[in-house]
């Protein structure tokens, strides 16, 4: 009988014994380094109890613990660690935690405006622009009525007249006006297009790809309008066709140019 109470009770002890050591807690101390140095501001926190602190500024720490508890360690550029807290670690007076430095390798990445090729002719077809609202687009009447110049409306009146015999285009046509204004108002839509073909492209792209020298363009314009082929090419409004155009007229200026 007594020796059944003996055998109890020293099941009991080992019992509460092993059972203290996941009840109170142990002061749990060390360091954390990288290449052998101390890092400061980590936070240390143990997940089982919530608790946490952070390390100081040669990497020690200090934190309440038990047996099986799990302690995360966690700093900004480093990889995470969690250790589980052993018998060893806890009958140790110091333990020491190594964490390895975190690098976030990115893919490179190329980075073009409106992702370009390079290829001005197949960018200038894949570029999407926002739609322009216009008198046609919204459908307006008249919108497709193109408003005369003030060369055309001179040369209209200087061609027509009111009665029975009109006077006015028999007499500008005795004095030279009416074949003047048609030299103006041809004069004017040259230009016209010439301004619009200028729109169409930036002066770097006739300096790059043209190899035009930028106080040459205008004259490089000039060269262009008095060709036979440059108002068809530019009323067609096909800018692919037009910038072929000036790539065959800049080689043959360039080289008019080389030979003067």
């Amino acid at each position: 009988m007594l020796r059944n109470k003996t055998f109890l009770l020293f099941l009991f002890l080992v019992v509460t014994s092993a059972s203290a050591q996941n009840v109170f807690f142990y002061k749990l101390e060390g360091k954390v380094i990288n290449s052998n140095k101390g890092i400061a501001d980590v936070h240390v926190m143990n997940t089982s109890s919530n608790r946490a602190t952070i390390t100081d500024e040669e990497g020690l720490f200090s934190i309440a613990a038990r047996l099986n508890d799990t302690i995360l360690f966690s700093a900004v550029q480093y990889k995470r660690v969690n250790l589980v807290v052993t018998r060893a670690m806890l009958e140790s007076s110091s333990i020491v935690v190594p964490l390895e430095e975190f690098i976030n390798e990115l893919d490179e990445v190329v980075v073009r405006p409106y992702n370009l090729s390079g290829d001005l002719g197949r960018d200038m077809n894949n570029l999407k622009t926002d739609k322009v609202y216009v008198a046609a687009t919204l459908g307006l009447p008249n919108a497709y009525v193109k408003p005369i110049t003030q060369a055309e409306r001179k040369l209209n009146e200087a061609t027509t007249g009111g009665g029975l015999v009109p006077l006015n285009p028999i007499i500008n046509a005795i004095s030279g006006r009416t074949k003047y204004l048609k030299k103006v108002l041809a004069s004017q839509e040259k230009y016209a297009r010439t301004s619009r073909v200028r729109e169409y492209y930036a002066d770097s792209l006739f300096v790059k790809y043209l190899k035009i020298p930028e106080n040459k363009i205008e004259d490089f314009m000039y060269y262009c309008e008095v060709d036979n082929s440059f108002s068809s090419v530019v009323d067609s409004h096909d800018k692919l066709k037009i910038w072929e155009y000036l790539k065959l007229r800049s080689t043959a200026y360039l080289m008019e140019a080389t030979e003067e």
